[in-house]
């Protein structure tokens, strides 16, 4: 059976990220974000629709405060009252669950793309990527990285600064780098 790169890259499988219909998806991901992040002073309806114009699903009262950056848009997916504050990043190459009244601090990045250990595949140029899901009512402090393929619990806390490498168990708090559970 014959997959596009873009089908290869939303399953997680390696692809060409060089390939022509996903330097054109990108591109007009960079045109939707240098739209959206003019778009400060709008109020919070008119930047909401903005949101909708990219974003895969977008939960009624999710926020997102500019600046914002993302590979696609498409494989991100907002419930409803997602805040995220100032200077996020979702490498979305795969998809990106975030759920209801999760609240996510400035600067946090969000990054779902891959690269091969081997030497040689990495200088050949491809890239996977690991789906990230996020639950309910979680909170993500400022700075902190959440790396490919993990999946934060529902209640969960991550500290500011945390390194997210491995799943977070529902009401738990990690903190550090790589984060660890906090007992």
């Amino acid at each position: 059976m014959f997959m596009s790169e873009r089908q290869k890259m939303i399953s997680g499988l390696p692809y060409n990220p060089g390939d022509p219909e996903l330097q054109a998806d990108q591109t007009t991901a960079k045109h939707w974000m240098a739209r959206y992040n003019a778009s400060l002073a709008s109020t919070p309806a008119e930047r909401r629709d903005l949101l909708r114009q990219r974003l895969g699903e977008v939960g009624e009262g999710a926020v997102i405060r500019p600046p914002f950056h993302c590979d696609y848009g498409y494989n991100i997916r907002l419930g409803r009252n997602v805040f995220l504050n100032f200077n996020c990043v979702i490498l979305d190459v795969c998809e990106v669950d975030i759920g209801d009244q999760t609240q996510i601090g400035p600067g946090v990045q969000i990054l779902t793309a891959d690269h091969p250990r081997d030497a040689a595949e990495r200088a050949a140029g491809v890239e996977f990527g690991r789906p990230i899901v996020i639950g309910f009512n979680v909170w993500i402090g400022g700075g902190a990285l959440i790396l490919p393929g993990v999946t934060i619990g529902d209640d969960a806390i991550i500290g500011a600064g945390a390194v997210v490498t491995r799943d977070v168990p529902a009401g738990a708090t990690a903190v550090g780098n790589p984060a660890r559970i906090r007992l």
